[in-house]
C-alpha cells in the first residue's frame, strides 16, 4: 500500500509517478512531488516507480493575486 497526501492508496504499487499523476488529474507542470521525505526532481517522475510501503505528498500550486 502507498500513502498518497495522508490517504492510503492501493493498486498504484509498480506505477510510474508521472502516470500516477496524470490519471489522477495533476498538471504535471503545476506540482512539487515528495517521495519518502525528499523532493523528487520533475526529471526523474517519469523513471521513478512507485513502491508498497512509499509515502508520497503532492503539492498542487495554484495561481492567483
Amino acid at each position: 500500500m502507498i500513502t498518497v497526501n495522508g490517504e492510503n492508496i492501493e493498486n498504484i504499487t509498480g506505477k510510474k509517478v508521472e502516470n500516477y499523476l496524470s490519471e489522477s488529474g495533476y498538471d504535471i507542470k503545476r506540482v512539487a512531488v515528495e517521495l519518502n521525505g525528499d523532493i523528487l526532481p520533475k526529471s526523474q517522475y517519469a523513471n521513478t516507480f512507485l513502491q508498497d510501503g512509499d509515502s508520497v505528498e503532492i503539492v498542487n500550486f495554484v495561481g492567483g493575486g
